[in-house]
């Protein structure tokens, strides 16, 4: 077994698309629509047959309740990693992105917060070279 596909929900679906594709730096997997739903997902350049992650529209009270809980206790919704923390963060920076916390060395890595726009936080990790 292995993952293949793990969603977060966004309040603006097109808007969410901007900011992990332009200001995050994933590709476009899938977008397609059936009357009112849509199926939009992303993934990583570096990996574009690997994970997706669905950007998942919020139109249900139980999406919205637990997207803006999670989001008032600082629990980021999805965390990506990278071997380059610092230099991802002057990137996504330069690219739009609004952190809410900069890159702080916690134990075991080095972890940045940022919020995507859409009702999330996001975090990157840079585990530490022991």
């Amino acid at each position: 077994m292995k993952i293949k596909l793990t969603s977060i929900y966004v309040d603006d679906q097109e808007k969410a698309l901007a900011f992990y594709t332009g200001v995050i730096g994933l590709t476009k997997k899938a977008d397609f629509s059936n009357g009112p739903f849509r199926w939009l997902t992303v993934a990583s350049p570096d990996e574009p047959e690997g994970t997706e992650l669905q950007l998942a529209l919020n139109d249900q009270p139980a999406a919205k309740a637990y997207q803006q809980a999670m989001f008032e206790q600082g629990q980021p919704a999805v965390m990506f990693f990278t071997d380059d923390i610092k230099g991802d963060h002057e990137r996504i920076a330069a690219n739009g992105g609004t952190f809410t916390m900069p890159p702080t060395e916690v134990t075991g890595s080095t972890i940045a917060k940022l919020n995507d726009g859409c009702g999330n936080l996001v975090q990157t990790t840079q585990l530490a070279r022991w």
